[in-house]
C-alpha cells in the first residue's frame, strides 16, 4: 500500500489530506490549504456582477484563461495574474510535492473559527494546483465544495494499517514519535509540537489528550461521518443527479434545482459506479501486469546486454587477433621470400667473384710468363714457342671480352609489395550487422479465455508475449491423436487463431504451439487439454492448462469464431519456399518454415470412417496424405505481366495488350488433388486464351505453353489443343463463348492434368507424369476477361472414378 501514499497527500502541503474537499475539476485539496491559496479578484469579475450583467451561467465561473497567466514553463518559478488592475503580482511557490501554488496576495486576518466557518473574502478565486483551472467562489465560499468522505476513510485505514510507531503530524522535517493525541483536533503531537501548537490554555484547555495507541483505537472505532448536502447542511444525500453527476438531498429536489434532470437512488448509483470502477480496474490491472512483466523483461535485458557485450567484445578481439595472426603469418612468408632472394643474389655474386679470381690469377700468370720469355736472347728458342704464346694470349683476351666483366646479378630486389588493397580493406572493415542472425522468437502464450471446443471441433488462440522484441514469421500448432500419442502439425501459418474440425467426439486432445522465424523455432507453449463433446451433444467444452489442473473454466464459443470457420480456407499445410518470397505451395511434409492460412482435419466420423477403437495410432485416425485439399486463392499481381489488369479483389483479370500475357495464381501446389474454374466474362473477336499450370519462372510475354515451364490448353470458339514446350497435341472439337466455364483438375497424387469445358471433360487426360511445384496460370489478351473461382471440391464423377481406380 506504500505505493498509494502519493494519492493520499495534498498537492499543496504535501501531507495527508485533512478535511479534503472536491474541486469541480475532480482534484482534491485540504480545506485549510484551499483557504491558503485563495486570491481576491476585482469586483468586475465577481459572480454577482456577472449575473447582474446576464453573463453568469453557473455558481462556479471558470476564469478566462486568456486573462490569466497561471504558470510559465520558461520563467524562474514565478507566475502572476494579468489583466486585473487591482490584483498585485503574486510570486508562485512550489509545494512539497513539486506542484506550483499561488499564495494569497494578503495574509488572512486572524480568526478563532475553523477553516470551514471562517469568512472568505469577497470575490475570491481559487486555482487548482494540479490542472491549473481557476474559478471564482460564490457566496458559500469553500462550503460550496463537497467534502471527500471516501478519501478520508481511505487515509484512516491506510494510517491504521501502518505497523510503525505513530509519528507527530506537525513536525516539519523528520517527524518525531507522537506522545499524545487530541481527540477533538484528531491530531498526533510530539511534546515540542504540543507545547507550540496545542498549549493547555484558552479553548484548547478543554480538549482531551490521550496516548497515541488509545487515539488510534478511538479513531478506528469512531463512527463514519455522514455526507451532508453542501447547500443544506442538515440534510443527508439521498439521491444522485445523473446530469450534474453529484449526490443531492431531498430538499434540493423540492426546490426544483434538478427538476428537469434524471435523478436516481443514491444506493443504486453507488453500486453501479462501483461496478463500473471494478470493470475499469480489470483493464488497468491487465496493463499493470503487462508493465510488471515488461519491467522484468527490461531488467533481464540489462543483464543480457552486459553478457552479450562481453561476448561480442571477446568475439571482436578474437576476430581482430585472427586477422593479426594471418597478417603475421603472411609477413613471415614474405620475409622468407626476401631472404631467399637475398641468398640467391649473394650466391650468384660470390660465384662470379670466385670465377673471376681464378681467371685473373691464370691471366696474370700467363702475362708474367710471356714477359720472362721476351727477356730471353735465344731467337731460335723464342720462335719455337712464340706462335703458341701469341695464340694463348689472344684466346685469354677473348675470354675476358664475352661479358665476363659484367655483373650477373643486380643489387636491387626485383620484388614489390602491393599492400594498398589490404589497407583499403582494413579501412573499410566495419560491422555489416549487429549480429549474424536474429534470435528465435519468444514462446507464444495460449489465450485461455478465447479457446474453446464445440461438438467435435476446437478453436485455439494464442499471442506473442507482451512487447516481445523478436518478430515471429509464423506459428506451428500441434495436436496429439486424442489418446496420448505423438503430436502432429495441424496448422502452420501467420494467423494467431485456428479452428480444427473433425475431431473425435468424447475425446481428450492435447494442443501446443510454437513460433518460428528464419533463425529457428521457439520453445513450445504450455500444453492445453481439449475435451470434445459426447456424440450427438451440442455443448461447449472448456479448455484446461496442464500447469493449472485445479479448475477448468467454462469458456463460451466466441461469436467471431464462426465466420472464421466458414470463411477461412480449409486446406492442407502450406509450405513457404524461401526462393520464392511471398509465395506458398501446398505440401504435407513437416517443415519449421511452413506457412498456411488454415488447416482442417476432415471429419473422422463421416460415413465410411468407422474406427473400432479410440486408442488406434494417429496414422490410422488421420492419414493426412489422403486428405483432399480445398484451397482458396487469387491471381498474383506481383508476378504477372505489367499489361495484366486486375479487379474484383484480384479474382478477375484482363489485358491491355493485343498480345498474349501470362498471370499466375498466388498459391502453388506440390501434393494432393486440386480443382478450380474460370468463367469467361468477355470474349470478343474469337481469341484463343490458354489455361493450365506453370512454374514460377514461366515466360510471361507469350502464350501459355510456348516454353517448357507451362502445361496448358488453349481454346477458341470451335476447338482446343493441349500445348507444352510449343508442342500442339490432341485437337478436340468444342470451343468457348461468353459465359463458358473452364475447369482445371490437377491430380498430383496420380500426376495428371485434366481440363473441362462447361462441366464436360475436354479430350483425354491432357498431361501425365507432372511432378514438382505448379501454380495455376492463364494467358489472354485484351479481347478476353475471366474470373477465377476457387475453394471448389473435386467433381463427384472424378472422385468416384479415382476411388474405383
Amino acid at each position: 500500500m506504500e505505493e498509494m501514499e502519493e494519492e493520499l497527500k495534498c498537492p499543496v502541503c504535501g501531507s495527508f489530506y485533512r478535511e479534503p474537499i472536491i474541486l469541480p475539476c475532480s482534484h482534491n485539496l485540504c480545506q485549510a490549504c484551499a483557504r491558503n491559496i485563495l486570491v481576491q479578484t476585482p469586483e468586475s469579475e465577481s459572480p454577482q456582477s456577472r449575473r447582474a450583467s446576464g453573463s453568469g451561467v453557473s455558481d462556479y465561473d471558470y476564469l478566462d484563461l486568456d486573462k490569466m497567466s497561471l504558470y510559465s514553463e520558461a520563467d524562474s518559478g514565478y507566475g502572476s495574474y494579468g489583466g486585473f488592475a487591482s490584483a498585485p503580482t503574486t510570486p508562485c511557490q512550489k509545494s512539497p510535492n513539486g506542484v506550483r501554488v499561488f499564495p494569497p496576495a494578503m495574509p488572512p486576518p486572524p480568526t478563532h473559527l475553523s477553516p470551514a466557518l471562517a469568512p472568505v473574502p469577497r470575490n475570491s478565486c481559487i486555482t487548482c494546483p494540479q490542472c491549473h483551472r481557476s474559478l471564482i467562489l460564490d457566496d458559500r465560499g469553500l462550503r460550496g465544495f463537497p467534502k471527500n468522505r471516501v478519501l478520508e476513510g481511505v487515509i484512516d485505514r491506510y494510517q491504521q494499517s501502518k505497523a510503525a510507531a505513530l509519528k507527530c503530524q506537525l513536525c516539519e522535517k523528520a517527524p518525531k514519535e507522537a506522545t499524545v493525541m487530541c481527540e477533538q483536533c484528531d491530531v498526533f503531537y510530539c511534546d515540542p509540537c504540543r507545547l507550540r501548537c496545542h498549549p493547555p490554555r484558552g479553548p484548547l484547555a478543554k480538549h482531551r489528550l490521550v496516548p497515541p495507541a488509545q487515539g488510534r483505537v478511538s479513531r478506528r472505532l469512531s463512527p463514519r461521518k455522514v455526507s451532508t448536502c453542501t447547500d443544506h447542511e442538515l440534510e443527508n444525500h439521498s439521491m444522485y443527479c445523473v446530469q450534474c453527476k453529484m449526490p443531492v438531498c431531498y430538499q434540493c429536489l423540492e426546490e426544483g434545482k434538478h427538476s428537469s434532470h434524471e435523478v436516481k437512488a443514491l444506493g443504486a448509483m453507488w453500486k453501479l459506479h462501483k461496478s463500473q470502477l471494478s470493470q475499469a480496474l480489470n483493464g488497468l490491472s491487465d496493463r499493470a501486469k503487462e508493465a510488471k512483466e515488461f519491467l522484468v523483461q527490461l531488467r533481464t535485458m540489462v543483464q543480457q546486454i552486459q553478457e552479450n557485450s562481453v561476448e561480442f567484445e571477446a568475439c571482436l578481439v578474437a576476430q581482430c587477433d585472427a586477422l593479426i595472426d594471418a597478417l603475421n603469418r603472411r609477413k613471415a612468408q614474405l620475409l622468407a621470400r626476401v631472404n631467399k632472394e637475398h641468398e640467391h643474389k649473394l650466391k650468384v655474386v660470390r660465384d662470379q667473384i670466385s670465377h673471376c679470381t681464378v681467371k685473373l690469377r691464370q691471366t696474370t700468370g700467363l702475362m708474367e710468363y710471356c714477359l720472362e720469355v721476351i727477356k730471353e736472347n735465344d731467337p731460335s728458342g723464342f720462335l719455337q714457342i712464340s706462335d703458341a704464346l701469341i695464340r694463348r694470349v689472344h684466346l685469354t683476351e677473348d675470354q675476358w671480352g664475352k661479358g665476363t666483366l659484367t655483373p650477373r646479378m643486380t643489387t636491387d630486389f626485383d620484388l614489390s609489395l602491393d599492400n594498398s588493397p589490404l589497407l583499403q580493406s582494413i579501412h573499410q572493415l566495419d560491422f555489416v550487422q549487429v549480429k549474424a542472425s536474429s534470435p528465435v522468437p519468444a514462446t507464444p502464450i495460449l489465450q485461455l479465455e478465447e479457446c474453446c471446443t464445440h461438438n467435435n471441433s476446437a478453436t485455439l488462440s494464442w499471442k506473442q508475449p507482451p512487447l516481445s522484441t523478436v518478430a515471429a514469421e509464423g506459428y506451428i500448432l500441434e495436436l496429439d491423436d486424442g489418446s496420448g500419442g505423438q503430436f502432429r502439425e495441424v496448422y502452420v501459418g501467420k494467423e494467431t487463431m485456428c479452428t480444427v474440425d473433425g475431431l473425435h467426439f468424447n475425446s481428450t486432445y492435447n494442443a501446443r504451439v510454437k513460433a518460428f522465424n528464419k533463425t529457428g523455432v521457439s520453445p513450445y507453449s504450455k500444453t492445453l487439454v481439449l475435451q470434445t463433446s459426447e456424440a450427438g451433444a451440442h455443448e461447449t467444452k472448456p479448455m484446461k492448462d496442464t500447469d493449472s489442473e485445479e479448475q477448468t473454466l467454462p469458456f463460451p464459443v466466441p461469436s467471431e469464431r464462426l465466420p472464421l470457420r466458414r470463411m477461412s480456407p480449409f486446406s492442407s499445410t502450406l509450405n513457404l519456399q524461401p526462393s520464392f518470397p511471398g509465395r506458398s505451395y501446398f505440401d504435407f511434409r513437416s517443415s519449421p518454415h511452413q506457412l498456411s492460412l488454415h488447416s482442417s482435419l476432415q471429419s473422422l466420423n463421416a460415413p465410411g470412417c468407422n474406427f473400432e477403437t479410440q486408442s488406434a495410432s494417429y496414422s490410422q485416425l488421420v492419414d493426412i496424405k489422403k486428405l483432399l485439399a480445398v484451397a482458396w486463392f487469387a491471381f498474383d499481381p506481383g508476378s504477372a505481366h505489367s499489361d495484366i489488369i486486375f479487379s474484383n479483389d484480384n479474382l478477375t483479370v484482363t489485358c491491355s495488350s493485343y498480345d498474349d500475357r501470362v498471370v499466375l495464381g498466388k498459391t502453388g501446389f506440390s501434393k494432393g488433388v486440386h480443382y478450380w474454374e474460370l468463367t469467361i466474362d468477355r470474349y470478343d473477336n474469337h481469341p484463343d486464351p490458354a489455361f493450365g499450370v506453370a512454374r514460377i519462372d514461366v515466360m510471361k510475354d507469350v502464350m501459355l505453353g510456348k516454353d517448357d515451364k507451362a502445361w496448358a490448353m488453349y481454346v477458341d470458339n470451335n476447338r482446343s489443343w493441349f500445348m507444352h514446350n510449343n508442342s500442339h497435341t490432341n485437337r478436340t472439337e468444342g470451343g468457348i463463348t461468353k459465359g463458358a466455364t473452364i475447369g482445371v483438375l490437377l491430380d498430383l497424387n496420380r500426376k495428371t492434368l485434366t481440363f473441362f469445358i462447361n462441366n464436360e471433360q475436354q479430350g483425354p487426360i491432357a498431361f501425365e507424369n507432372v511432378e514438382g511445384l505448379f501454380f495455376p496460370a492463364v494467358s489472354l489478351n485484351r479481347n478476353v476477361q475471366v474470373t477465377l473461382h476457387t475453394g471448389l471440391p473435386v467433381p463427384d464423377f472424378y472422385s468416384s472414378r479415382a476411388s474405383i481406380a
